[in-house]
Parts: C-alpha cells; sequence; structure tokens
C-alpha cells in the first residue's frame, strides 16, 4: 500500500486529517480499504505518485510525481441526494483552484466534471460510493496537472504551471484545493441549486450543439440546461428534449 505519514496539521490540510502516501496503487483504491474496514470520518488521502490511477470508465489516470492525487473519504448523512451533487461539487473546487493560481485563464467545466482551459484537461474527478452498517460513504479522488502534462491521456492536456508561468508548490496547490472541495461539500449539502448556478457559469458548450456518446450510442442535440440532479437536458434536432444521466460529451467539430 505504501509508506504513511499522517499530515493532519501540515500544509496539505484544510480541516480534515490528511494521509499522505510517498506512493500508492491509487487513493480512491485506499479510501475504499478504509471504507470497507469501516473508517470512513472525514479525511484527506494523498499520493505522491500513484502505480494504478483510474479515471471515469477505468480509464488509466497518468500518475507522475509533482501532479496532485488526493481522494476525500467522508460519510454522507444526506445520502444518495446529496452524493449525486458531489462530481459537480468536486469541479468547482477545481475551478476555484485554477482561478487561483491562474486567474486569467479561460477555465470551462464539461459535463459533468471535466475542467478544461481552451479544451485542454486539467483535471480528472472519479466519485464513489459504498454503504457499510446503514451509512452511506463517498470517497472523490481528484487528480491535477501542476507540474507536468501527463502523455497517452487520449485528449489534449495542460497544467497549472504552463498556466499560470509558474513554478508552484504543490502542498500550497494542495491545500487551496482541499479547502476548495471543504467548502463547495458544505453548498452541496445546503441544497443543489447554488452549486448548479455556479457549476453553469462555467460550463462548456451551454446553448451550443453536442454529441453525447451514451454506451454504444451517440446522441446530438443542443445543451441546453443541468436538470435538478445534475443531469444533462439536451434539445434534439426535432425539438423534443432528452435527459442524459451518464454519458460522454464532445462539442460539435472539436475532440
Amino acid at each position: 500500500m505504501g509508506k504513511l505519514c499522517c499530515c493532519g496539521s501540515g500544509p496539505l490540510s484544510a480541516s480534515w486529517p490528511v494521509y499522505r502516501f510517498e506512493e500508492i496503487d491509487s487513493t480512491n483504491t485506499e479510501a475504499k480499504r478504509r471504507a470497507g474496514s469501516g473508517q470512513f470520518d472525514e479525511q484527506w488521502i494523498v499520493a505522491a505518485s500513484q502505480s494504478s490511477g483510474r479515471g471515469r470508465q477505468d480509464r488509466v489516470w497518468s500518475s507522475p510525481v509533482g501532479n496532485i492525487f488526493t481522494t476525500a473519504l467522508f460519510a454522507e448523512p444526506g445520502g444518495i441526494p446529496v452524493a449525486l451533487r458531489v462530481p459537480f461539487a468536486a469541479a468547482m473546487a477545481v475551478v476555484d483552484t485554477v482561478r487561483t493560481f491562474a486567474p486569467d485563464a479561460p477555465v470551462k467545466v464539461k459535463w459533468p466534471n471535466d475542467v478544461r482551459i481552451a479544451q485542454q484537461k486539467v483535471s480528472g474527478i472519479l466519485v464513489e460510493t459504498g454503504g457499510a452498517g446503514g451509512d452511506l460513504w463517498v470517497a472523490a479522488g481528484t487528480g491535477i496537472n501542476v507540474a507536468y502534462v501527463p502523455e497517452n491521456v487520449g485528449q489534449a492536456a495542460t497544467s497549472l504551471n504552463l498556466l499560470s508561468g509558474q513554478n508552484l508548490e504543490l502542498s500550497q496547490v494542495i491545500g487551496v484545493y482541499h479547502s476548495a472541495f471543504e467548502a463547495r461539500l458544505a453548498q452541496a449539502r445546503r441544497g443543489f441549486e447554488s452549486l448548479r448556478r455556479d457549476w453553469l457559469d462555467y460550463a462548456e458548450g451551454r446553448g451550443q450543439e453536442v454529441s453525447v456518446r451514451v454506451g454504444e450510442a451517440f446522441v446530438r442535440g443542443v445543451f441546453e440546461d443541468l436538470e435538478l440532479d445534475g443531469a444533462l437536458r439536451l434539445r434534439l434536432p426535432d425539438g423534443s428534449t432528452r435527459i442524459i444521466r451518464a454519458g460522454e460529451v464532445s462539442l460539435i467539430g472539436q475532440a
């Protein structure tokens, strides 16, 4: 599992304790191990590198030293309705972090939680849930490119160092992200409308024609809005509405 140190009061921490590994298979996998043994009080799991990092749909997430790999593990008393908001909270926490270090970057969020700058991906988010003893736990994993742009990720990518023109201190960036996530989670727990409005302010492709891969099929339509449960609302060419709760969005004419 890797060498562990607890860094609860250090620069990596917001208000939750932080458990840091020099190398680990993945921070989400460690979070699930802890949750499986009943250890899902609020905590952060951070790794300098990962040997088996994962993204959505089990894609490999490149994990070079110098980038951020962190997972928030917590019990969610609000149940599934709040858990469904967590990907949007995590995405907005990345937006907050980008704006802290690169305030002029034209940051956007591609539904549901791909944070991109000029169609270049800067982060990956994987939210997983489970139950133990009647409690719902959430593991919200986030990778942020800070020092390096990963290779072979299947799409254009960038990093915070490139965006800011600085060699950023990794622990400082992690601390900003942790604080931002905890604040965005609190916002999500108060209800979705405020978080939804903030997300829509940065929504990539809203009002434009998009293509959504749903399984092996592709659905094409205009991205109209975000539903109250986080689903994507499309206006189809025949004028009808399609609500999509899982899929891969591409802007027409872009990768």
